[in-house]
């Protein structure tokens, strides 16, 4: 048996609408189904309180335009603390596993933030990741095994080039479903190539194929890797009874992937069949990581429904399965001036579309091309709603001399040339974010 602890917190105050999916009730009905079974009166289970993330916390993981006030409810705060606070419990020993419910949900926040898109505003793992980092050292090295069923894109755009986190996502085939990302060939950056997974599941996904994927991919992976965190991004979305997609996961699924991962801390994502699905898939998850006994835990739905997973579906997914195997075996041997130049930067232009808020931003960003670490970058962003440049200027973990002499120049470049509103300096390993607007 393993200890638990838990973070609650439903946002009370804080919907996008007052009837639409992402509101309080997603928690409330698990609140309800976790005092009914006496879960926090087993001595495995003990609930914390969370707490607000501060500016610099947030600013770590996020350049926000025009400013983080300008966006920011306390509600956002709070989730994006209660994973913090959740990180806590197990760096410091008190509990051996964490887990935070905790909404609004954050995996579809970039790096920039302009508005919310995908219901997310804050990227509450990345912002604990990095609060993690901070307590672990810049050698310390991430896991985010993110299961939602919508492709954990904001995640992604954060650690694209990072060498010390990996990032695992399993989601239903973005050709299907929003946001449209997450194919094979996402592989990473070029100081972090491989180390990016994404696992594009079809449609009709059950039980089978979801931990078809986690014994024979995600387990051999993270056994090589060694992480020394491993962050499960717990989307409930799989389930079939969800309305926003088309899986057939049931809670038992859920509770089994969580004993097989073993993750040290989870964070709520999304899930919005609010009483069908969310109260059992928690409590599921709840007792798998507390190693209790899950098996009688059972939808109302379970038996009308019967879900399962066609043929052609579980053949696709071994296919997946073999295919990702190999890429991650030959990731070393790939020719990265193939996929990203000989120049001395690697430069890409992107148009991100923010769904909830309604604003197009465009990029152009760099990254250097260094043979000694992740390369610095350099990210200009504006939107149609702020239509004005924003530049920021970021260095990796493990910086070498070359790259932060570079960066550091570059930035104050940007500041003498006035052509960006606001620039921003990063740099993790000394936890310092700078800023200047003009």
């Amino acid at each position: 048996m393993k200890s638990v602890g838990l973070i609650f917190f439903p946002a009370f105050d804080w919907c996008i609408t007052p009837d639409h999916p992402e509101r309080e009730e997603r928690l409330l009905y698990t609140r309800d189904q976790i005092e009914e079974e006496g879960l926090l009166d087993l001595p495995e289970f003990r609930e914390y309180r969370p707490r607000l993330a501060t500016d610099h916390e947030l600013s770590r993981a996020h350049v926000f335009v025009p400013n983080i006030r300008a966006h920011l409810t306390e509600s956002h705060r709070i989730a994006a603390g209660g994973a913090i606070a959740a990180a806590d419990l197990v760096l410091r020993g008190t509990e051996k596993r964490a887990c935070a419910l905790v909404r609004p949900p954050g995996h579809h926040s970039m790096r920039f933030v302009h508005g919310a898109r995908g219901f997310c505003l804050v990227n509450n793992e990345a912002v604990m990741v990095e609060h993690i980092r901070q307590q672990l050292g810049p050698q310390a090295k991430i896991a985010i095994v993110d299961t939602d069923v919508h492709h954990g894109d904001g995640t992604q755009d954060i650690y694209y080039n990072d060498p010390n986190v990996l990032h695992i996502s399993l989601h239903q085939d973005g050709r299907t479903l929003y946001p449209g990302t997450g194919f094979m060939n996402e592989r990473g950056g070029p100081g972090a190539f491989g180390l990016t997974v994404n696992v594009p599941l079809p449609p009709g996904t059950g039980d089978g194929g979801l931990l078809y994927v986690i014994e024979n991919l995600v387990l051999p992976i993270l056994k090589e890797w060694q992480p020394d965190i491993v962050v499960n991004g717990a989307g409930q979305d799989n389930h079939f009874t969800d309305p926003l997609a088309n899986m057939e996961v049931t809670a038992q699924g859920y509770a089994r992937l969580t004993e097989l991962l073993q993750p040290d801390i989870v964070v709520l994502e999304g899930g919005y069949s609010v009483e069908g699905a969310l109260p059992y898939v928690n409590l599921g998850i709840l007792l798998a990581l507390a190693g209790l006994d899950y098996s009688q835990v059972v939808e109302p739905d379970l038996e009308r429904v019967k879900p399962r997973q066609a043929q052609r579906v579980t053949d696709h997914i071994a296919w997946l399965v073999d295919e990702l195997g190999q890429m991650w075996a030959g990731r070393k041997g790939v020719d990265l001036e193939a996929h990203f130049g000989k120049g001395k930067f690697f430069e890409r232009k992107r148009m991100v579309y923010y769904d909830t808020a309604g604003i197009t931003e465009t990029q152009n960003g760099k990254i250097r091309l260094c043979s000694s670490c992740a390369g610095w970058e350099l990210v200009e962003s504006r939107s149609d709603r702020y239509a004005y440049a924003t530049v920021a200027v970021m260095l990796p973990w493990n910086a070498c001399p070359g790259c932060r002499g570079e960066a550091e120049a570059a930035y104050q470049e940007q500041i003498s040339e006035k052509k960006a509103k606001k620039v921003v300096f990063c740099d993790p390993e000394r936890d310092k974010v700078l800023g200047c607007t003009n």
